[in-house]
């Protein structure tokens, strides 16, 4: 586990179920949300290519401008690409 990913333990991973640790998991690679309706979340990019990780995510965000259903845009950082910022809410 990397330095960046130690300092994530004890952190909420997004999309974790009810009853399911919602801790990292060791050998994971996560990227920390920052702001929005996700800010202090965590998203598993385990497995996501050089592309994927530099266009971000657009994730389910249940509390977000939307409602139900929306989605909260986040893009990485420029100056450090493990924190992805949010970018505002779709629908």
């Amino acid at each position: 586990m990397d330095e960046h990913n130690k300092q994530l333990r004890g952190r909420r991973v997004y999309g974790a179920e009810p009853g399911e640790d919602p801790g990292p998991e060791p050998g994971h690679e996560y990227r920390e949300l920052v702001g929005g309706p996700l800010d202090g979340q965590l998203v598993d990019v385990t497995g996501w290519d050089a592309d994927m990780l530099e266009c971000g995510a657009a994730l389910i965000a249940p509390l977000g401008h939307y409602g139900a259903g929306g989605r909260a845009h986040y893009e990485p950082r420029p100056d450090d690409p493990h924190l992805w910022d949010w970018e505002g809410d779709t629908a």
